[in-house]
This record gives structure tokens, sequence and C-alpha cells, in this order.
């Protein structure tokens, strides 16, 4: 696993602070985060920065950047094209019930929703487009939530992937090493035994 992943760093190299920052971009600003793996972008690039063939620091601030600029743009999308999809056929078949639902569940919880929505796939994907469409305050609400949401999971996945590597190299150094005691522990006992027969 560990030559697997050094060898996509290896490939990519560089271009990785523009495919994972792309990624992670792209969950939220085009609605389709279910599909894009942007988390496991970074995680592959937190593992690269360990590696040495991309920077920590610069992948942070690539991550975070890219994070909430997509959020941003999912912002806008929503608040543009929200009511026209609202009065769309496939509006009509959501329901006007839940499309109220769930402004009213964002215009409750504000900022809340937006740092929450970033734990999972889906809802990183569509809280932001909601968001834009329910017309919360962007620079009042939206955007700092956001900012503080895209730190958090923006550096997070990246250092979850550098730790990740970090605890492999251990556990590949304890395995290379781990079984040794363990056969000479076995090599003696299997020759305390044969002593003891033989007398």
């Amino acid at each position: 696993m560990l030559e697997f992943l050094r060898g996509i760093g290896e490939s990519v190299g560089g271009w990785l602070y523009v495919i994972a920052g792309g990624l992670a971009f792209a969950e939220a600003a085009v609605m389709v985060g279910v599909v894009l793996p942007g988390e496991t972008a970074l995680l592959v690039a937190g593992f690269a920065a360990h590696e040495g063939i991309i920077a920590l620091v610069p992948m942070i601030v690539v991550a975070v950047v890219c994070a909430v600029a997509g959020d941003s743009v999912g912002y806008e999308v929503g608040r543009l094209v929200g009511p026209r999809l609202q009065a769309s056929r496939v509006g009509r078949l959501v329901g006007e019930h839940r499309w109220q639902a769930t402004e009213d569940f964002l215009r409750r919880h504000g900022g809340e929703a937006v740092l929450l929505g970033r734990g999972t796939a889906l809802l990183r994907a569509l809280v932001p487009g909601m968001a834009g469409m329910a017309r919360m305050p962007y620079l009042r609400t939206f955007l700092p939530w956001n900012a503080v949401g895209g730190i958090l999971w923006g550096g997070g996945c990246v250092l979850l992937g550098y730790v990740f590597a970090l605890s492999l190299e251990t556990v590949a150094r304890y395995l290379a090493w781990g079984p040794i005691p363990v056969v000479v522990l076995v090599a003696g006992v299997l020759i305390w035994r044969e002593a003891r027969r033989r007398k």
C-alpha cells in the first residue's frame, strides 16, 4: 500500500496541488460532491507531503482556499439558479413543503448548518447551494462559517493523510522487525521442551 500511494504521488508530482485543490473546490462548487472524491484527494496529498513529494504547508493553504472558494461558488449558484430550479419540473417533484422546510432549517441554524454540512459528502455538496437559495446573508453569516469549515475540513484532511503516512511507516518498520522476537521466543520454547524430553 505504501508503494502504491507513493507511486500515485510521484507520477503526478507538483500537479497534486492542482488536482487535490480542484477536486476540493468542485465538490461544493458544482453541487456534485457525492461523485467527486475531494476528501480522498486531500488525504492522498497529505500522504504525498509526508513522502516529500509536495510541501505540507502550501498544500494545506491550497486545500483551505479551494474549499472556501468552492462553497462560495456553490452559494452563488444556488442564489442564481435556485428560484428557477424550484419552479422547474424537478423542483415541483421535490415539493414546495420540502423547499420551505430546508429554508426554515437554514434560517433557524444559520452558520452552524454550513459548518456541520462539511461533515458529510452529500451535505457538503448541497448546503452551500441551499444556503444561497435561502438567501442566507453571505458576508455576515455564510462566509465566516464557511471559512471555519474550510480550515477544519481542508487542513484536517491533509493533516490526516500526513499522520496516516507516518503511522503506516511506523507499522511497516515494526512489522519488518516484529516477527524476530516471536521467532526467538518460539525457538527458545522448542529448545527448552526438547531439552526436558531428553532428560
